[in-house]
């Protein structure tokens, strides 16, 4: 077990105390592809923000490897135990692809980008001229960079094409099982979360056995 949510509560106290997360629990392995799935407001992407140090539950613990990350801090946390994959990418548009996976922290980005399938002569290009299958696969790579254990992805595949969601799926998949991170996505996709190895299911706050 690399992370874990124990008794997880989450409280919007600016919607009237609405308790999006009720009392979950869950532990994560390495090695590890799961999918976070769930009706829109059932709280999944709020469970994946507390996974990341985004954010701080209202009741209950996130741990890495055992230890409360708030003992740390959640900027010690996000910056050492975990990378993000966000749906909009968030690549910095008037960088290279390389400049891009390369601020991930790895002095050799052409090794990754090889890994994500992007062709050599992208490397180069500015970042904004490739495709968006090529730009969610760089947001990938970048987050391989970091020697973080734990990948997290927020609908990765939610503006890509089927054949281009399926080959981002596929190098999710190799991040968990020939890396040996563990890979959280949230994901509307059934495709997507039939590939997982485990699928984490949350309905009115609540994970469903």
């Amino acid at each position: 077990m690399i992370l874990e949510a124990r008794n997880v509560e989450y409280v919007y106290k600016s919607q009237k105390e609405r308790k999006v997360l009720d009392n979950i629990s869950f532990q994560f392995e390495e090695k590890k592809f799961y999918t976070i799935i769930g009706a829109s407001g059932a709280g999944k992407t709020t469970f994946l923000s507390l996974l990341a140090g985004l954010d701080s539950p209202t009741e209950g613990t996130v741990l890495y490897e055992g230890e409360d990350i708030l003992t740390k801090g959640l900027n010690y946390h996000r910056k050492n135990h975990v990378s993000l994959v966000f749906q909009e990418y968030n690549l910095i548009d008037y960088l290279t692809t390389e400049e891009n996976v390369r601020l991930g922290g790895t002095d050799k980005p052409e090794e990754l980008l090889s890994k994500v399938n992007i062709a050599q002569e992208a490397w180069k290009r500015n970042v904004m001229k490739l495709s968006g299958g090529q730009q969610q696969r760089a947001a990938i790579a970048r987050a391989l960079a970091s020697n973080a254990k734990v990948l997290l992805a927020d609908e990765p595949t939610g503006k890509l094409d089927e054949p281009t969601a399926v080959e981002s799926i596929a190098v999710l998949k190799r991040t968990a099982h020939e890396l040996g991170k563990c890979v959280i996505v949230v994901t509307h996709s059934k495709y997507l979360a039939n590939e997982a190895d485990e699928i984490v299911q949350i309905a009115d706050g609540i994970i469903v056995p």
